[in-house]
C-alpha cells in the first residue's frame, strides 16, 4: 500500500471514529504537529521564505530545476 492509499484509509477512518481513538491518535502525533505549527509562527523564517520566494518569481535569482537538484545529491550506498 502506497503513502496515498494510506492517507487517504486514515482520513476515512478520523472522519468516523470514536471521539477516544480520535484523541488517542492525535495525542501520538501532537509533539510532531505542534512543532510544524511553530514553524509557521517563527517571522523571521516566514519573511526569508517570503524574500526568496519573490527572488525567484522576479527572476532575481534563477534557481535550479528539481531534477538537477536530485542529481547534485550524493548516491545512496545500497
Amino acid at each position: 500500500m502506497n503513502t496515498a492509499e494510506i492517507r487517504q484509509k486514515l482520513y476515512e477512518y478520523i472522519k468516523t471514529a470514536d471521539d477516544k481513538k480520535v484523541k488517542a491518535i492525535y495525542t501520538i502525533v501532537e509533539s510532531e504537529i505542534n512543532q510544524v505549527n511553530e514553524w509557521w509562527q517563527d517571522d523571521e523564517l516566514v519573511a526569508e521564505l517570503e524574500r526568496r520566494s519573490d527572488d525567484l518569481i522576479s527572476g532575481k535569482e534563477k534557481g535550479i530545476s528539481w531534477a538537477k537538484f536530485k542529481k547534485g545529491l550524493p548516491k545512496e550506498n545500497s
